[in-house]
């Protein structure tokens, strides 16, 4: 989340909430927050039924995620100068009508083709809402109450990956994968009522929109498609590497040479600039840089996990999409119980000491989920999560009060830009990253098991006759059925060996991050100055 600038100048003339209670705000923007956000995680528990209704294979339904998720990263960058150019009030309703039509859109959508297609959509128009909502928190909280402010804020930017699966679970376990989507429709409709008639558009920022038409709008087009380019293949190449066996593939390649040589182009370019798009200087700020970094693992900790402990659940185990969901459930109260404590602690301790102290718990957790085996209960695994969902209020709320220092005032919309960038990246690199992992390691796990298989062995001999007694009632096939039955529970102990291979690398990278805390600069000024 993104806050001010340590030492920008707070006036009520920029507040959205004009006359009224400021934590209206709050509350009324979280609805588009929370719908957005949802919509990351809520179809992936869905996609085995969205491929057998839209008469597709799995591979293509995967699309309806990747799409989503590149459009999205699209538009970040030029979110800021949309909201400064149409008028931050008028681009936030645009982007939540479009979102709202989006997503009625793919619940009636006929066919794959055209699900895709409002799935993109759908991106796009919630791609730039996360910036503008938390730019307009900065203009309407006063410095010593934003700590607060973005905790509230906060609980719906962690708990919408959260309550993803479970919902969508629900949802696809009793009703239909269509409505999903179609749950958006009324959640949208009430955002675009009460943000009209509870969000204001400030005078001061009128003021700048009109001096801004007056100078002459200027975009940095070329620096905006390089970037576009970059994110958008680069999200591809993560999200479909797995699947499409990396280099192998023509498609992989061609996206990930776009991406590299959009990269290549794209910094030279923007070093340039009058008037960059995105201005790379500020990674010059070392906080900036370093919270990028811890924001993007933050990413990869809340997104990878929050995906693969269901599919965990579903595939090893063989939950239900439902139960698998709610295995989360304890993560997600613990989470907004313990976010406020986040906000205040956030404005009376140092940032640093708050977001070690969060790694610390992170990666602990990751430790204890690698005793996780194939005869735990769903007590053990809603546990497990727990304990890992304890340690994320504190590292997005104080990754934000620590990331500004050293930047201008005038930075701020580019800065929140940028840290939903890091945050996005992150959670599109944590899940192709466990995805890669876990087809590998599996892989792996299972030729070592096999080895082991050995008709010499007695007691593999031993086991599978007494496997084979218990199919005695098939005859002949008994044998087979046994040979089968041992394949299965060799699958599944592999699938579980891989799990716990990837809770040992993320435990490994976290606690690689600890260091980097040293480098950064505490907070300068009162705390009341430095909230985020």
């Amino acid at each position: 989340m993104a806050g001010a600038p340590t030492g920008s100048r707070w006036t009520p003339e920029r507040s959205v909430a004009g006359g009224r209670n400021p934590w209206t705000i709050v509350a009324v923007i979280s609805i588009a927050t929370f719908m957005t956000v949802l919509d990351t995680s809520i179809v992936n528990v869905s996609l085995n039924h969205i491929a057998g209704g839209m008469a597709a294979d799995y591979d293509e339904a995967t699309w309806v995620t990747t799409t989503f998720l590149v459009a999205q990263a699209i538009v970040i960058p030029a979110s800021g100068w949309l909201a400064n150019v149409i008028g931050r009030k008028r681009y936030y309703m645009i982007s939540v009508g479009l979102f709202t039509v989006a997503s009625f859109a793919c619940g009636i959508a006929p066919n794959l083709s055209l699900l895709i297609l409002a799935r993109i959509v759908q991106g796009a128009a919630g791609g730039g809402l996360a910036a503008v909502e938390q730019s307009m928190l900065v203009d309407t909280f006063p410095p010593e109450q934003r700590g607060p402010a973005f905790a509230a804020y906060g609980v719906v930017v962690v708990v919408g990956p959260i309550a993803g699966p479970i919902l969508g679970g629900l949802i696809t376990d009793n009703f239909s994968w269509r409505w999903c989507f179609l749950i958006n429709v009324p959640v949208g409709a009430l955002s675009l009522f009460l943000v009209n008639l509870l969000v204001d558009e400030p005078p001061a920022l009128i003021r700048e929109r009109k001096q801004l038409h007056e100078r002459g709008i200027r975009f940095d087009t070329v620096g905006f498609l390089l970037i576009g380019g970059f994110l958008g293949c680069l999200e591809v190449t993560l999200d479909r590497g797995q699947t499409d066996d990396w280099f192998s593939s023509t498609l992989i390649l061609t996206t990930a040479t776009i991406a590299a040589l959009c990269l290549v182009l794209f910094i030279p370019w923007e070093l340039t600039r009058d008037e960059p798009v995105i201005p790379i200087s500020m990674f010059g700020r070392r906080n900036f840089a370093i919270a990028s970094i811890l924001l993007l693992i933050t990413g990869v900790i809340i997104f990878g996990t929050t995906l693969f402990i269901p599919q965990l659940l579903q595939q090893v185990l063989g939950y239900t999409a439902t139960d698998a969901g709610l295995a989360l459930t304890a993560g997600g109260a613990a989470t907004i119980l313990v976010m406020p404590l986040a906000g205040i602690l956030t404005a009376r301790v140092d940032p640093r000491l708050l977001i070690g102290a969060a790694f610390i718990v992170e990666g602990l957790a990751m430790w204890n989920m690698t005793g996780l085996d194939t005869q735990m209960s769903f007590e053990a695994a809603a546990t497990a999560r727990l304990w890992q969902a304890l340690g994320l209020p504190f590292l997005f709320v104080p990754i934000s009060a620590i990331a500004y220092v050293g930047l201008a005032s005038n930075e701020s919309n580019q800065a929140s830009a940028l840290m939903n960038v890091a945050r996005n990246l992150g959670g599109t690199i944590g899940i192709s990253t466990v995805q890669t992992m876990l087809a590998q390691r599996s892989q792996f796990h299972q030729a070592r098991l096999v080895e082991r298989l050995d008709p010499l062995n007695p007691n593999y001999v031993q086991s599978q006759g007494q496997t084979a007694n218990a199919y005695s009632s098939l005859g002949a096939g008994a044998p087979d059925a046994a040979l089968a039955h041992l394949y299965k529970g060799t699958q599944q102990q592999a699938a579980m060996l891989s799990y716990v291979d990837v809770f040992h690398t993320l435990m490994v990278a976290i606690f690689l991050c600890l260091p980097l805390l040293l480098f950064m600069e505490g907070r300068k000024g009162t705390a009341a100055e430095a909230a985020p």
